[in-house]
């Protein structure tokens, strides 16, 4: 017989596996993004460091692996190429396949800068299974950087499947958001937005130009 309280859910911070969205075409920076060398590493070097001392292991989501990085491969398993989202739903699938994974947070290979703290801040809002956190900066949503519940996963396949659009801001209406806002970085030159992506070589060289003043 139930006493009536409401058991407060707790999420379990050391067990929150981190994936790689690493999926992209990269057509405006016309090579694999991953691969792109910024301060003598690949962009995916910069992320796998920055990720792995928040996550309980690293995974990346991406068309295809190469032997010299060694993180577990994950492709998209809705074929197609169907958008981050796509990638976000391989991120959730590989989570239900871990014990006692709840939820299993997302970044982006073109994000080098992102917040060490990033997962602690977005856990803090986690007080359900089934609530999403996503980060924001200067107002701006940055939903691939998400706490993403690994319940979902059903849910998101058919949405992909059969939304036409396919627009991220359609599924998050449909679900418990929380947005949680970051700051941007002082450095010597000026604020750094810590979700700054490198999308075109302008933006690399840019980025090549925020490591200096961060040095």
């Amino acid at each position: 017989m139930s006493d009536g309280k409401t058991t407060k859910f707790t999420l379990d911070r050391a067990n929150i596996p981190g994936i790689i969205l690493a999926g992209g075409r990269s057509t405006r920076m016309g090579r694999d993004k991953a691969a792109v060398m910024l301060a003598g590493r690949t962009l995916l070097d910069h992320v796998i460091a920055r990720l792995t001392p928040q996550v309980s292991s690293v995974a990346v989501n991406a068309d295809r692996m190469t032997d010299q990085w060694s993180p577990l491969f994950l492709p998209d398993i809705i074929p197609g190429k169907a958008g981050p989202m796509a990638g976000i739903h391989a991120a959730m699938a590989h989570g239900a396949n871990l014990a006692a994974v709840t939820h299993v947070i997302t970044v982006s290979v073109d994000s080098p800068f992102f917040p060490s703290d990033l997962v602690d801040w977005l856990a803090d809002v986690i007080d359900t299974p089934d609530k999403i956190a996503i980060a924001t900066s200067e107002s701006r949503s940055h939903p691939v950087f998400g706490l993403w519940p690994i319940s979902l996963a059903n849910e998101l396949e058919n949405w992909i499947t059969h939304d036409e659009k396919r627009r991220v801001r359609d599924f998050l209406l449909r679900h418990d958001v929380t947005e949680v806002a970051f700051p941007l970085r002082p450095t010597r030159a000026s604020l750094l937005d810590p979700f700054f992506n490198v999308n075109t070589p302008d933006d690399l060289a840019e980025a090549e130009r925020w490591i200096k003043v961060m040095a």
